[in-house]
């Protein structure tokens, strides 16, 4: 939230407090000119030079008036303090209480409640402000790992449950082919190892990595070669080009990266004679790799959607490589996790293109 600029608590505490006691202070002086302009009335003058030394017991009588009346305005003051004080950090405070309440709601599980706290900009107002962020992200954070677990949940057990069709045919078959089994088996078997394995990789992204001097036109020309049979097979052709890109971050994990970019582009073609081209370049401080493919035209809400785990693109997908849906949700978790953004455009023509902008490190 935007808030106008306002005074911090410990300058309101200081200021009221401050008051408070002047305040205190001024009644003690007007009790004083009260009491100076009493004993110094005519009357008063008179009757103690008349009286001369018969006054003495009367002055000693004002004077323990005077000590009474003293006391009596300490005690007013000391219970006008306590309460007014009491008063005053019960509305400097009631910031806090709200706080605190939002703190142990949170810790109950309910992470859609906000402070939301009115007024100026202070300290307990950027105090429940940072609080209430805290509180979407991790709100965000926990519905997106829910509907995660849903997801990769029923990934699973679509396998499995292909895997218990098949065995219940077999079994109730005994004369079935065999062979076709088998090979079916495999590949449901082939598509569950892919599966996990990318699920590991994804979890594996945000952990702590150590991190070394790469370049990312290395990195992108490794990749490309690797997956040159698979374009080949397809008839699709790969280009490379670019910059030097220093960068800092796990070579592993760089490479997994761009290794699924790339091959995203391969299987997300053209039926034949399509294009991947790989291009690498230094813009504004930060390195960029940008993988772009030919393809039929995609929709921006479709786009917006690409990167969310087990998002696949109707009709965009071959049957041999079909993937798991999480390719490009690795791309970005590997991304994020060196500092970098990840951003996906639709191409005019048709096809994808995927940056990837990276922190540059020195060369």
């Amino acid at each position: 939230m935007t808030r106008p600029p306002g005074l911090s608590v410990r300058l309101k505490l200081t200021l009221s407090y401050a008051g408070f006691l002047m305040l205190a202070g001024a009644l003690l002086l007007a009790l004083w000119a009260v009491l100076q302009t009493f004993f110094q009335h005519p009357l008063i003058e008179d009757m103690r030079s008349g009286i001369g030394g018969a006054f003495a017991p009367g002055r000693s009588a004002t004077q323990r008036a005077f000590g009474l009346a003293g006391a009596g305005v300490l005690a007013f003051l000391l219970v006008f303090g306590l309460v007014g004080g009491w008063i005053l950090s019960g509305r400097m405070l009631a910031p806090l209480t709200r706080i605190t309440e939002a703190t142990r709601l949170a810790s109950n599980g309910s992470l859609s409640h906000r402070i939301r706290l009115p007024g100026r900009n202070d300290e307990f107002r950027e105090l429940a402000d940072a609080f209430d962020t805290m509180l979407a992200q991790l709100e965000a954070h926990v519905s997106e790992q829910q509907r995660f677990a849903a997801n990769a949940s029923h990934e699973l057990r679509t396998p499995l449950a292909i895997t218990q069709a098949l065995l219940d045919v077999a079994r109730n078959d005994p004369g079935s082919d065999t062979g076709e089994l088998v090979k079916r088996l495999g590949f449901v078997n082939t598509r569950a190892i892919d599966l996990t394995e990318a699920l590991l990789l994804l979890s594996r992204a945000d952990q702590r990595f150590t991190r070394e001097h790469v370049d990312l036109s290395l990195i992108a020309e490794e990749a490309a070669e690797t997956l040159l049979p698979l374009a080949e097979k397809h008839g699709l052709t790969i280009e490379t080009s670019g910059d030097i890109t220093p960068t800092s971050g796990s070579h592993a994990l760089l490479l997994q990266m761009t290794t699924n970019l790339v091959h995203n582009a391969i299987v997300h073609n053209l039926p034949e004679h399509g294009t991947v081209r790989v291009n690498t370049a230094i813009r504004s401080g930060a390195v960029e790799l940008a993988v772009e493919n030919t393809g039929p035209k995609l929709s921006p809400q479709l786009v917006s959607t690409l990167t969310e785990p087990f998002q696949r693109g109707t009709g965009r997908v071959r049957g041999d490589h079909a993937g798991v849906g999480l390719g490009l949700a690795i791309v970005k978790r590997i991304a994020q996790a060196h500092d970098g953004t990840l951003a996906l455009t639709p191409c005019p023509a048709g096809g994808l293109r995927v940056t990837v902008r990276l922190p540059a490190a020195p060369s």
